[in-house]
């Protein structure tokens, strides 16, 4: 991936060097807006590549985070990995070991947990709610 951007990167600066030549050697009155087009380009390419990809899975994580519910084990951006047996508008309570339980905020939230074959744990059924 940033072996690409350094790629594009390089060949906007080539561009934007021989535009500065044209403009500089004065061809033509549209030599003031030519410059400008590499770093349109360049703010185009970075768009797609980063910054669209970005808000992508920050709309997935905050989606993942709205259906949070009882019984869901996650793991914290901390690296606790724990279960979650309450939870309020932000605040979860999270079980991490028998009779051990941490609050934590909703934006503590990493992601669920996933075992050893990237598959998405099992979430317990919890009796009565």
């Amino acid at each position: 991936m940033f072996r690409l951007v350094y790629l594009v990167a390089a060949v906007a600066a080539t561009i934007v060097t021989a535009t500065a030549a044209m403009a500089a050697e004065g061809q033509g009155p549209a030599g003031g807006f030519a410059s400008f087009i590499p770093l349109i380009l360049i703010f185009v390419v970075f768009y797609f590549l980063l910054i669209r990809p970005q808000q992508k899975t920050a709309k997935q994580h905050q989606a993942y985070l709205s259906e949070l519910k009882k019984g869901h084990k996650v793991i914290t951006k901390g690296g606790i990995y724990g279960e979650i047996t309450g939870l309020t508008d932000n605040v979860l309570t999270l079980e991490i070991a028998e009779n051990t339980r941490i609050k934590v905020t909703r934006d503590a939230i990493a992601g669920p947990q996933v075992k050893e074959d990237g598959k998405q744990e099992d979430t317990k059924k919890v009796k009565g709610g």
